[in-house]
């Protein structure tokens, strides 16, 4: 395996995770959608994205510090992008995120955010040379120190208000020894929010003034906290509303869910909390914000990969419900999206496929859903 949402797994684990892969296959019939590959010998992808104003061409992130464009099912040969030199890679490091500027067809701006060859956590901006490759001079936006190799976080996204979205863990080892989850001065255990925009006091950057910390004690950058180890989030493209899957300790996975706007300032609990029981450590505040669901890992669930609100016209039986998975078990989980969520389901026997080692989902120009996993590249269809 590369790049895992925790740093290790228990060989119980392992083994099951084997044996799903193994049980994998190609296409998969069902009612209401299947699961169909579209590429394989994708052993290094982490994610997969769009850019915005493409058509039929998706981006490909791998974790040995290369993007690919795959153009209507082939792979171009010459990366998009390679920083392969600069990048860290192995376990849970690696080049991990990817976010086009929603103003990318006419400046080419995109911005990734990777481990370095130090283990630090590196947001950085790129431009587009041409529609197939990249410069690789980029500006280098934000610097996040990671004390151990663990707990990096990765997803990067552009919100509904046009900021760029930067989640980060706790720092790594286990149960957050450096308490960064309820502590609001330190950058790990959250999500960000900047303006990539403008610049101002010495930042490559400007601060939102809606950031909750921005005139007050704390880092400016903070946008919500609480968080262990964020490895996906997304935003619900028809209503904004914000989605998270975040890592457990050892023994509960959770999806946390903010409205639109409602993001400012929560915490998602952690370390005080992980999932909707008390964990240890120290609240900051009276209250917090609960997961929306919540898998132990006595059901076999040991790494949570959030997903996305599908919001494509293809697939009825998924419209308007959040999709996402475990690492472990392969199950294919969805919930009634906002404003008021509910109804988890396991939809696995419908895809009539475990996607074994699901490590992203991703979504195409048009709202098809897609899914890295079995080191292939997969899209959900109508059954």
């Amino acid at each position: 395996m590369t790049a895992l949402p925790r740093i290790s797994l228990t060989a119980t684990a392992v083994a099951l995770c084997a044996a799903v892969a193994l049980a994998a296959a190609p296409d998969a019939d069902a009612a209401g959608f299947k699961v169909k590959r579209v590429k394989s010998g994708l052993s290094q992808a982490l994610y997969v994205t769009h850019a915005p104003g493409e058509k039929n061409r998706l981006f490909i992130v791998n974790q040995n510090g290369t993007i690919r464009i795959l153009q209507k099912g082939r792979l171009i040969t010459t990366p998009f992008l390679n920083i392969r030199g600069r990048v860290s890679a192995g376990g849970e490091q690696g080049l991990l995120g990817l976010a086009f500027h929603p103003k990318y067809k006419t400046n080419g701006k995109f911005y990734v955010n990777y481990t370095d060859r130090g283990g630090n956590t590196k947001i950085v901006e790129f431009r587009r040379r041409n529609k197939n490759r990249a410069r690789t001079n980029g500006r280098r936006l934000l610097t996040v120190r990671q004390p151990f190799v663990n707990h990096n976080g990765g997803m990067i996204e552009f919100g509904p208000d046009g900021f760029l979205y930067i989640a980060t863990g706790d720092g790594g080892s286990g149960g957050d020894p450096l308490r960064a989850g309820q502590n609001v001065k330190t950058l790990l255990g959250k999500l960000l929010r900047i303006d990539v925009n403008g610049r101002s006091r010495g930042r490559q950057y400007r601060i939102p003034k809606g950031n909750p910390f921005r005139t007050k004690p704390g880092r400016p950058e903070v946008y919500s906290y609480g968080l262990r180890n964020p490895w996906r989030f997304s935003f619900d493209r028809k209503r904004g509303d914000l989605w998270i899957g975040d890592v457990g300790q050892d023994t509960i996975e959770e999806i946390s869910f903010r409205p639109k706007g409602r993001g400012r300032g929560a915490n998602f609990g952690w370390n005080a909390f992980e999932g909707r029981s008390r964990f240890g450590g120290r609240l900051l505040g009276s209250k917090h914000i609960p997961p929306v669901a919540q898998h132990t890992h006595r059901s076999g669930f040991c790494s949570i990969t959030g997903g996305y609100v599908y919001r494509g016209n293809k697939i009825p039986a998924l419209k308007g419900r959040y999709v996402y998975s475990d690492f472990c078990t392969g199950q294919t989980m969805t919930m009634r999206a906002g404003p008021r969520p509910g109804g988890v389901r396991d939809d696995s026997a419908m895809a009539g496929v475990t996607l074994g080692g699901v490590k992203s989902f991703g979504e195409g120009a048009d709202g098809t859903l897609y899914a890295i996993a079995n080191g292939s590249l997969y899209r959900f269809v109508k059954g």
